[in-house]
């Protein structure tokens, strides 16, 4: 384990990019817990911010992980390739996650190689639970490693106040901190773990 001063760069990704909506409010109230949690850098990405292609090149970067991208998505790129550990804040879109997040996964792949990913999660149901799932399987594919416990807000517009902060915090920030602690753990296992023996897939 890193000694109690040695920190990890976590990038937190807001998956959502439609207009009106809650993501922020669930981001910042988690970066506070991480940023609690004094072991993390946090960088919060968000994919509003960046312009993502939805149609991918003739050959994946899946197959040829070096291929150009666009520009405009670099900035993306660099950020996702230094991070030692991800978190996904997600809602449910139509029982699944966000156009917007599939394509940022799908543009990378070594960026998520022999890394943990955790999830947050936010819906009027499942509470994310959904989308989720799915995202699982999906960065299992591409050799990353998801942590077991996450985060999740059922009917989140009752459990924010209009600040935005939560009107009963205590679960919620119990929650977050199991969280991050597995990511601090896998984080620092897979990081060494990259430097000493590089995945090769």
């Amino acid at each position: 384990m890193p000694t109690p001063t040695e920190t990890l760069n976590l990038a937190v990704i807001i998956g959502s990019v439609r207009e009106g909506r809650f993501a922020p409010v669930v981001a910042n109230w988690f970066v506070e817990q991480a940023g609690q949690h004094g072991r993390f850098d946090v960088d919060l990405i968000d994919l509003a911010d960046t312009p993502i292609p939805l149609e991918l090149p003739a050959v994946p970067p899946a197959m040829e992980p070096d291929l150009p991208r666009p520009a405009s998505m670099e900035p993306l790129t660099r950020r996702l390739a230094a991070a030692d550990a991800v978190v996904v804040l997600t809602p449910d879109y139509n029982r699944s996650f966000p156009a917007s997040l599939k394509a940022a996964i799908d543009w990378h792949y070594t960026e998520w190689q022999a890394k943990p990913v955790g999830f947050v999660g936010y819906s009027g149901g499942s509470g994310g639970l959904l989308a989720i799932e799915q995202l699982r399987q999906v960065f299992n594919e591409l050799h990353a490693h998801t942590v077991r416990d996450y985060v999740s807000f059922p009917r989140y517009y009752e459990l924010f106040s209009p600040d935005g902060t939560l009107k009963n915090p205590e679960e919620p920030n119990g929650a977050a901190k199991v969280l991050l602690d597995q990511l601090l753990w896998w984080g620092t296992v897979l990081r060494d773990a990259r430097r000493e023996r590089p995945l090769a897939v």
